[in-house]
């Protein structure tokens, strides 16, 4: 089974169906968003959306209303498609320790989603995520996915490390291979056995080939689409390796296990 590690809710959803089918992708983790990329129609509105995003990747919420917009996305996405799509439940960071742990009781697992994320702590504040890993510990290890790209930083990365360890028996994902700090992730998911790599937006081919080297049982291919695209992220994880387990692991038999599938 291939399974694309990370992907946020398409509008039209049919169109991310396509675009699956093309990359011959079994299955997807979804994700809700409020910024929505593949609306846009020139540079105008692009810009717009792409304002939206730098509000969230700021850790600057746009408070319980774009939360809700994007779960009812969500959760439509996944009850159209639930052969397709394995959907993922965010939470708010600036909440209480309480209201998080309530919010996953009630958002994650009552919505019966397989995980939690994509989180996106402000640069610099990895650490305000320990709450929502407390609240997978309580509910069997849910697997917790973190933006690693920009504005991610190292200290971000180490952070994220530490509170693994904290947490083992939470599989944490770091996103977009930690972006331009990919060679400081790869080292500290080769340390720390409960972190997960997904592959994504990598900026160099031997960012992917190295990750895959150095931790090949917790590399995840995913394509973050829409900014990214399937065919061209499992073509990079088919570049870099080679047919046969390993390959197969990455493509979804690692997730897999994670998952239960």
């Amino acid at each position: 089974m291939i399974i694309d590690a990370h992907s946020h809710v398409h509008d039209p959803v049919r169109s991310h169906i396509a675009l699956l089918d093309e990359a011959g992708v079994d299955r997807a983790v979804l994700f809700g968003t409020r910024p929505h990329p593949e609306r846009a129609t020139d540079a105008a509105s692009f810009r717009r959306e792409m304002s939206v995003l730098h509000e969230a990747l700021s850790g600057r919420s746009d408070g319980p209303d774009g939360f809700e917009a994007a779960r009812r996305e969500l959760a439509s996405a996944c009850a159209a498609h639930p052969d397709r799509f394995i959907g993922f439940g965010s939470v708010r960071l600036d909440l209480s320790a309480p209201q998080i742990a309530a919010e996953v009781e009630r958002e994650v697992v009552g919505r019966g989603l397989r995980g939690i994320g994509e989180l996106t702590p402000p640069p610099d504040g990895a650490g305000r995520i320990e709450p929502v890993l407390r609240a997978a510990a309580d509910h069997g290890g849910l697997p917790v996915v973190v933006h690693g790209f920009a504005p991610t930083t190292a200290g971000d990365l180490a952070t994220l490390a530490a509170l693994a360890r904290r947490y083992p028996t939470v599989p944490m994902v770091v996103s977009q291979l930690g972006g331009l700090n990919w060679l400081a992730a790869i080292e500290l998911a080769r340390e720390t056995p409960n972190m997960y790599l997904e592959l994504s937006t990598a900026n160099v081919i031997f960012a992917v080939r190295l990750a895959v080297q150095e931790v090949p049982d917790r590399t995840l291919f995913g394509s973050d689409a829409p900014y990214g695209d399937p065919v061209l992220t499992r073509a990079t994880v088919e570049r870099v390796t080679r047919p046969g387990e390993l390959r197969d692991r990455v493509l979804g038999g690692t997730l897999a296990e994670l998952l239960g599938l």
